[in-house]
């Protein structure tokens, strides 16, 4: 854990997406990874409201999406990944001896050189005063978190490390001692103690299932936004094959659905729930993969590619805001988070005049996205619609 951070606090959070039972059935005769990311990118963008969008039926799985607590100091009643603030605990050596002294702890290396990887993972723990590494605790993290927000436990039998993803369904089936009455007292200590998830998988014999986790980002909130608390934010995403069982904690969440990306988009433009931009760009991601199988390979092919920090710039401009992102034009080559109103700067030397990464937001329920550059990493372009139609608004 980072205690030298001043500014923000670290975090990490979970796209947990499950597969539709019937649709299943069908996988293997699905269309090939890269035809179906090429028919996806060659998609006409056009049209009102969402219709540019998958429809939902096209779907065979959903995500997980959770409602903060109206009383929350941080983006009350936004519907939100599972995920939280690291803790200590996540970082403690006592995880040696649950996973064994691998030095990588079975994790796929990242070809990101160390230089522009994120500082929340190229941070040095070992010289933080912890023998776990950054990858491992972040995700220990955010498994915790989704097992105290939702229920969900991923963890696998300590005999069975690397293989695939197991819910608890799965668990409970094999051990009678992870049943239902087991697994709330555990969460209930967990919350009450993070580091009580140490003890529950030494005691349960289980390993937190980090490997099926794959990198897909990472966000750091703009200062000043959804109150004084800025997170650096680590996202994973995981594929299971059937939707497990799924209890919202009564407290830091009060409900949870499991809906496809689309219907959590369309629910947003209706008002009927609210979602952070960050939320918003992920998901409009997901929409390029409307095949769980097609999406699981291609998280677990490109998470060896690493990511960049995104850190949002927003700038006022009369009835709407922009969300600078970066390779944007006029992404500032030092970004601090600050809000900045709008101005004539040009774009720098460096930067191509027509990229566009952005996001045009004329209120909490309208944001439409612009995005003209490539992204790195070998990551996804959001399903947007065509900007033609914002274009005079966003001109600075």
């Amino acid at each position: 854990m980072n205690t030298a951070l001043r500014h923000w606090k670290e975090a990490a959070t979970l796209i947990l997406v499950a597969g539709h039972k019937a649709a299943l059935d069908s996988l293997s005769s699905r269309t090939p990874l890269a035809a179906s990311l090429a028919a996806a990118s060659a998609a006409p963008h056009g049209g009102d409201g969402l219709s540019h969008l998958p429809h939902s039926s096209r779907f065979d799985y959903s995500v997980l999406m959770l409602k903060r607590s109206g009383k929350s100091g941080f983006m009350p009643n936004a519907y939100v990944f599972p995920g939280g603030m690291l803790d200590s605990s996540d970082f403690s050596s006592d995880w040696l001896d649950i996973f064994g002294r691998s030095p990588s702890f079975g994790l796929r290396s990242v070809t990101q050189p160390t230089e522009t990887r994120p500082p929340i993972f190229a941070t040095d723990r070992l010289k933080l005063g912890s023998p776990i590494p950054g990858e491992v605790a972040l995700r220990i993290c955010a498994l915790r978190e989704t097992f105290e927000e939702s229920g969900v436990l991923l963890v696998l039998p300590r005999k069975g490390e690397g293989s695939v993803s197991k819910g608890t369904e799965e668990l409970c089936a094999g051990d009678p001692q992870l049943c239902s009455t087991e697994l709330s007292r555990w969460r209930a200590l967990v919350h009450k103690n993070p580091s009580n998830f140490i003890r529950m998988c030494r005691e349960l014999q289980v390993l937190p299932n980090i490997w099926a986790l794959h990198e897909w980002g990472n966000w750091l909130t703009p200062k000043g936004r959804y109150g004084g608390t800025r997170f650096d934010t680590a996202f994973f995403i995981c594929c299971l094959q059937d939707v497990p069982l799924t209890r919202q904690d009564e407290m830091e969440i009060e409900r949870f659905q499991w809906s496809t990306p689309s219907d959590v988009l369309q629910s947003y433009q209706a008002q009927e729930l609210w979602i952070a931009p960050p939320q918003f760009y992920e998901l409009s991601r997901l929409c390029r993969f409307p095949s769980l199988n097609d999406l699981h390979n291609f998280s677990s092919r490109r998470a060896t590619e690493g990511c960049e920090r995104w850190t949002p710039v927003i700038r006022l401009q009369d009835d709407h805001s922009i969300s600078l992102l970066p390779g944007d034009k006029l992404y500032p080559s030092t970004p601090s988070g600050e809000v900045e109103q709008s101005s004539d700067r040009p774009a720098s030397d460096s930067q191509d005049e027509s990229a566009l990464h952005r996001m045009l937001i004329l209120n909490p329920y309208s944001l439409t996205l612009q995005v003209s550059i490539t992204p790195k990493y070998n990551h996804l372009l959001p399903v947007m619609k065509s900007a033609s139609s914002c274009d005079s608004k966003s001109q600075l």
